[in-house]
């Protein structure tokens, strides 16, 4: 046994006053039974023998409270020091060196000063380090020491903002990573060699195209040149971490600098995208290289790129930058959608099998859009949905302080840019950019918690922007103070530079010949290109021939077939109770395959999806009310009414072969309709459909629509098969639960980029399905944008027999069964689509006495791209027309009237009038009133079946 006299002495030294009075309590008691104290103590005493005596001024601490004797005041500042550091964890970012070039405002900082609690330096000396700090390193003596190295901590050039985080494993081990230095571990002198080239290849790649391309837009990371070397070791820890791919997205700002360096696009194909600038006639002086069918291309700030790479002895791992448009933060939820489809087996029935280790994402986000743009929200409320989840996203915000000439003050309502993540109890880091070993720190740790706990981490990088918003731009008109800082502040490189020189980890001439070598790189890219004849860009049209058809698939499927799916699909497991009306109502489909039985809308699609899963083709299906359906017609995912147990037929259908994923989204149409793009254009083989509550919630996902899912394939050669079904039509129900807005999607039809369609059959909705799942992963592969139906769900006109989805395929016209029969005698052809076209049927059934001979009706089932051949062949059998009459619900500004109307005088006989029947020009989609929609509805249908009006024009006005 030892024996020590001093209190300086072994582990005596932590205890002080009241401490050490009850470790001589415990020694007592250990004397007389070494049982009767915990574990720990008695290996103590055991190990070093009685504990030194308290000096003549110290009071030995009665530990009984009832006794009076306790120390109130000691207490109390022991209390008050608890207080201390809880603020410092939680505040001490306030006092942060995270500013390089101090433009930040001033925050009151009394919280952090032991003052504000009546505390003075001989207050906290006389507490014991581990009173104050729990987790108080060796070397650290007292509570005044431990205050002091907190304060070091957490106010450097890393600051830390944990206390959101509720869960306490997660918010201990934080905590407990930045108070030990984990994530700090001193870099090793190679690796500050590796850092530096790291910056100085950004820096020089930055400045060699503000030499050479003067005037040209770059958008640099200069001022946040930290930003490469951080990926670098992201990627590294991920890559370490047995991760195989990494999916990033970013904007403009920093994104050359990052296909350069991180995706490793070439100098010299970089640099003939500045050199090679295409013919200014036909395309803008900015556009990307290589223009052939269908790809008009986009400016080289926009573009993505794809690396494989392999480090020694990690895994190889596959990073994506995925192509975005100048909306910003947009790309977000299509990195999040490529993340989850690269995790996902969907190779056997159920659920696909989800492993988050397969793929880790990437964020970099500008300061202004991160809190200015509504859908940063929607996607990180991804984070921990069941339907959305990937395992945690590690975003980055490089922060300049500056949205093009807009400041902070201007741009957002809180403290930090990175406020908004607070809510979602995401870690942030904020780290000053002039410090790169605290970002590679920031990094590790990102990585490491992503990792341990499967969820969102976020790095504050804070830095600031050397030139304009672009380099053609002028800063000082608008922020003179900032740009006087910032031309007398040296960057990164330099300051990191010279302290390496410093502390002779490198010598000057050891920086000189790295900065030359990496000129010398730069340069050499530079002049084999500039030697090469600059490329001429032709814009060409996808479909020179001008034929747009789709190829001709098989799309039926046997009877027996169906009738041996259907059969399974409505067996449920023993025991499991179905809610008793939802339960009749799936009975009625047993008899729906015999004969003269029917199938509705929602059990064709149920049969279509089974037939496709059949075929070994996955399906993902989502949207708000995706499991049920809005109308309530699809039921996919059972609820027991007894004990809410879930069941999905789907699932355990034998005919099977792959997955089949149908979730509930949140409320919201931009980041759900972004994430299953995504998803679709990572995973090609998988069918993929997005369900809007009603078509027009759409609105709200214009930019995925407009800049992702329309021009994909025109500008990045990006393949999608998406389905969107957005239900439409007119039944009364006001201006916001009416229109899908046809007419947008017609607009921005071209170049054969999707397929639109209106269709009036279930048997058509299968056949359409069908051949949507048989091209999605063929270079024939195009979105489908669907008019889905509504009313017409349940209506018998629209339920087909069970030889329509045996035998034909999908028909792009169908002609009205009944009419046309005496073609000569055929003086109007009405041309129409979706549910009007019923409304026609209904309205013609009723009047089975009046002779319809002189009316013919073509119901237009695809009406992009435009089915020009086949009714050009209708057309010609009705010699004897007089006029052509297209007729809609919508009003006449909207819907398809004015996408046809060019293209079906471009077909018409000649000397053929070509006329419109439907609601007049409105600025609201529909009526809010019923009995005013009811009259406009039954005027439509009684002008289109009225040969009195043949050559005349309708007016709804009022």
């Amino acid at each position: 046994m030892k024996t020590l006299d001093r209190m300086t002495d072994g582990p005596w030294q932590k205890y002080h006053g009241p401490n050490l009075g009850y470790i001589q309590d415990q020694y007592e008691k250990f004397l007389e039974d070494p049982q009767s104290v915990e574990p720990a103590y008695r290996e103590l005493f055991a190990s070093w023998g009685s504990p030194p005596s308290l000096p003549n001024n110290e009071k030995k601490a009665d530990t009984q409270v009832s006794g009076g004797t306790l120390d109130r005041n000691l207490l109390k500042k022991g209390v008050d020091a608890g207080k201390l550091v809880w603020n410092i964890r939680t505040y001490g970012h306030l006092a942060a060196d995270i500013d390089p070039i101090g433009i930040g405002n001033k925050v009151d900082t009394r919280l952090l000063q032991p003052e504000t609690y009546q505390l003075s330096q001989a207050d906290l000396t006389a507490l014991p380090a581990e009173v104050v700090w729990e987790e108080a390193p060796g070397d650290v003596k007292n509570g005044w020491e431990a205050i002091q190295r907190l304060h070091q901590i957490y106010t450097g050039t890393i600051a830390y903002e944990f206390s959101h985080v509720h869960e306490d494993e997660e918010r201990n081990w934080l905590n407990s990573q930045a108070e030990s230095g984990m994530n700090l571990p001193p870099l090793s002198g190679d690796e500050k060699k590796h850092l530096l080239k790291r910056l100085l290849e950004a820096e020089q790649f930055e400045e060699f195209l503000h030499r050479t391309f003067v005037g040209a837009k770059r958008f640099s990371v200069e001022g946040n040149d930290a930003l490469i070397p951080m990926l670098d070791e992201i990627v590294r820890e991920m890559a370490h971490a047995d991760v195989s791919s990494i999916l990033m997205g970013m904007a403009h700002r920093g994104r050359l600098n990052v296909l350069a360096h991180v995706l490793g696009k070439s100098y010299s194909k970089i640099f003939s995208e500045f050199l090679n600038s295409p013919n200014k006639h036909l395309v803008p002086s900015e556009g990307s290289m290589g223009i052939n069918y269908g790809w008009t291309g986009d400016v080289k700030y926009h573009l993505g790129a794809d690396r494989f790479l392999k480090e020694k002895d990690a895994h190889e791992v596959r990073i994506t930058l995925a192509n975005n448009p100048s909306h910003l933060e947009f790309v977000n939820p299509v990195v999040e959608g490529f993340a989850r489809a690269a995790q996902e087996d969907r190779s056997k029935p159920g659920y696909p099998e989800q492993d988050v280790n397969k793929a880790a994402t990437i964020l970099i986000h500008g300061d202004s859009a991160f809190p200015g743009e509504g859908i940063v929200a929607e996607t990180l409320n991804f984070n921990k949905l069941p339907g959305f989840r990937n395992g945690g996203t590690i975003h980055i915000i490089v922060n300049n302080r500056i949205g093009f000439t807009t400041e902070g003050k201007d741009s957002r309502s809180t403290l930090y840019a990175s406020d908004l993540a607070k809510g979602f109890e995401i870690p942030i880091i904020h780290v000053n950019a002039d410090d790169p070993e605290a970002c590679i720190a920031a990094a590790r740790l990102a990585s490491e918690y992503r990792n341990k706990f499967k969820k969102d981490f976020l790095i504050d990088l804070v830095g600031y922007r050397r030139y304009g918003h672009n380099e053609t731009d002028d800063p000082e008109t608008t922020q003179p103070l900032i740009y006087q800082k910032i031309k007398q502040h040296d960057t990164v490189t330099n300051l990191y530079m010279k302290k390496l020189i410093n502390d002779k980890v490198i010598t000057q001439a050891d920086a000189d010949e790295i900065k030359a070598k990496i000129q010398k790189g730069l340069m050499d890219s530079y002049e084999s290109v500039k030697s090469k004849e600059p490329i001429d860009h032709v814009l060409l049209s996808i479909n020179p021939s001008g034929d747009n058809s789709k190829p001709k698939v098989k799309t039926a499927v046997s009877v027996e077939t169906l009738r041996a799916m259907n059969t399974e699909l409505l067996q449920w497991p023993d025991g499991f109770t179905v809610y008793p009306k939802l339960k009749r109502i799936l009975e009625r489909r047993r008899a729906a395959l015999e004969a003269g039985g029917k199938v509705d809308w929602g059990h064709a699609e149920t049969l279509a999806f089974a037939s496709i899963l059949a075929d070994g083709q996955p399906i993902r299906i989502t949207g708000q009310d995706a499991e049920r359906a809005t109308f309530a017609h699809r039921n996919l995912v059972l609820h027991d009414s007894v004990d809410g147990a879930t069941y999905c037929p789907l699932h355990t259908l034998s005919h099977a072969k792959a997955s089949f994923a149908i979730h509930n989204s949140p409320l919201s149409e931009a980041s759900v309709l972004g994430f299953e793009y995504g998803y679709n254009v990572y995973s090609p083989e998988t069918l993929v459909i997005w369900e809007a509550q009603y078509g027009d919630f759409t609105n709200c996902a214009q930019v995925i629509i407009d800049q992702f899912i329309t021009s994909g394939r025109s500008k990045w050669r990006q393949k999608s098969g998406l389905v969107m079904l957005l239900p439409h039509g007119y039944e009364g129900q006001g201006p916001e639960h009416s229109s899908a807005r046809l007419e947008r999607f017609l607009q921005l039809s071209g170049e054969d980029n999707w397929t639109v369609a209106n269709l009036t059959s279930s048997a058509q909705y299968f056949h359409l399905l069908r051949r949507q799942a048989s091209i999605v992963n063929t270079e024939d592969a195009r979105p489908l944008v669907l008019m889905a139906p509504k009313s017409l769900i349940r209506n018998p006109r629209v339920a087909s027999s069970v030889t329509s989805f045996s035998e034909g395929s999908f028909q792009e016209v169908i002609e009205q069964p009944g009419l046309g029969k005496s073609p000569k005698k055929v003086e109007r052809l009405v041309l129409c689509s979706g549910k009007v076209a019923v409304d026609l049927e209904e309205a013609i059934d009723k009047q089975k006495d009046e002779d319809y001979s002189w009316l013919h009706v073509l119901r237009v089932e695809q009406l992009y791209p435009f089915p020009k051949e086949e009714i050009s062949r209708i057309m010609k059998k009705y010699s004897n027309v007089k006029e052509i009459l297209w007729v809609q619900e919508e009003p006449q500004n909207m819907g398809a009237w004015s996408y046809m109307e060019p293209r079906i005088r471009e077909i018409a006989p000649k000397g053929i009038e070509v006329s419109y029947c439907g609601r007049p020009e409105r600025s609201s989609p529909a009526s809010g009133y019923q009995d005013v929609h009811l009259y406009e509805q039954q005027t439509i249908i009684n002008f289109a079946l009225n040969r009195k009006t043949i050559n005349q024009h309708i007016s709804l006005g009022r």
